[in-house]
C-alpha cells in the first residue's frame, strides 16, 4: 500500500497539529501531577 505523495507543506501542517495537541496533552499532564504533589505536601 503506497500513501500519496504529500508536499512539504502539507507535513509540516500536520506536525504542527499535532505538536499542539501533544503540548496541550503536557499540559494537562503537568496540571494533574501538580495537584498530587500539592495534596502529599499539605
Amino acid at each position: 500500500m503506497k500513501k500519496r505523495k504529500r508536499t512539504f507543506e502539507e507535513l509540516i501542517k500536520e506536525n504542527k497539529k499535532e505538536l499542539l495537541m501533544d503540548v496541550k496533552q503536557m499540559e494537562r499532564l503537568e496540571e494533574r501531577l501538580e495537584k498530587k504533589h500539592m495534596q502529599k505536601a499539605e
